[in-house]
């Protein structure tokens, strides 16, 4: 029987233990019990931050209901576990002294690890957009996957993936805010559509003050000439705004120059497989 609180993302991901392989012994439905003492957190796990309030209060219920969908885990040559997916399980487990909690054993590579602890936490919203952003970045330079290989493993748009992957490009700092929920996610993209280093000063230390929404932002950029060039034109909000859509579009880094009507587009990109990757979609 499938167990359905996995989820087709997570259970597309995870293969069964073959036949063949010695397993522990199972019950119903391939669930067994493991010690938590045996039980290791998963290396490739994208998740940094986790609110100890939640945490708290799936404790509680784990204590009164008890532990209602099993952890995910792959056996080790040693005998212990490492864990596949449900690490806030294992953690609250923890927390009320629990000595065993049910499990599903199951094989998985390496990259089948951070796929699945990505999946799980992108499916349950856990996961930062500095995070998932990580995320995504090691599945394409570990495990040379394309933007739109990491789309169809998380079960997102190839356009979300590669605006999420975009907050990267922010400097640290507003990376940090993003990361500890000082300024959301729609604040982030519309920093990112500000080339002046000052002027996305000026508007994230205002977002910081509480000054400016999302809505309030995205008018501030509108309104004023950003991306001041060397000889001390200005970019007009048009032109930042045909940037931003073919950014979206290519999901790499474009810059337009302009001059009366007449310029040039610069096209970013940060290795061969994504200079093939975006030659076939302008040819396309």
């Amino acid at each position: 029987m499938q167990n359905k609180g996995l989820g087709r993302g997570l259970e597309s991901l995870i293969p069964k233990t073959p036949k063949n392989k010695t397993q522990v012994s199972t019950g119903q439905g391939g669930v067994t019990e493991a010690l938590v003492s045996k039980i290791k957190p998963n290396p490739q796990q994208p998740r940094t931050v986790m609110d100890k309030v939640p945490l708290q209060e799936l404790a509680a219920s784990i204590r009164e209901h008890g532990i209602i969908q099993p952890l995910v885990v792959s056996e080790a040559v040693d005998g212990s576990y490492e864990l596949l997916a449900g690490e806030r399980r294992l953690r609250a487990s923890q927390m009320i002294g629990l000595r065993q909690v049910p499990v599903v054993v199951r094989s998985a590579s390496k990259q089948q690890k951070l796929e699945v602890a990505l999946v799980e936490n992108v499916q349950r919203q856990n996961l930062n957009s500095v995070e998932e952003a990580q995320a995504y970045r090691r599945l394409m330079d570990e495990f040379n996957l394309t933007q739109d290989q990491v789309a169809q493993k998380v079960g997102k748009s190839r356009s979300a993936v590669t605006n999420t992957l975009r907050v990267l490009t922010l400097p640290e700092k507003m990376q940090e805010a993003l990361a500890a929920g000082k300024i959301s996610f729609g604040h982030a993209k519309t920093l990112l559509s500000v080339k002046d280093v000052k002027q996305q000063e000026k508007l994230f230390q205002e977002i910081l003050a509480g000054q400016l929404s999302v809505r309030d932002t995205e008018e501030s950029v509108k309104k004023v000439k950003v991306n001041v060039l060397g000889n001390g034109q200005s970019k007009e909000a048009e032109v930042v705004q045909l940037e931003e859509k073919l950014r979206q579009t290519l999901g790499t880094k474009v810059e337009i120059k302009k001059h009366r009507d007449k310029g040039s587009i610069m096209i970013g990109f940060y290795s061969s497989k994504e200079l093939k990757e975006l030659v076939d979609k302008i040819t396309s």
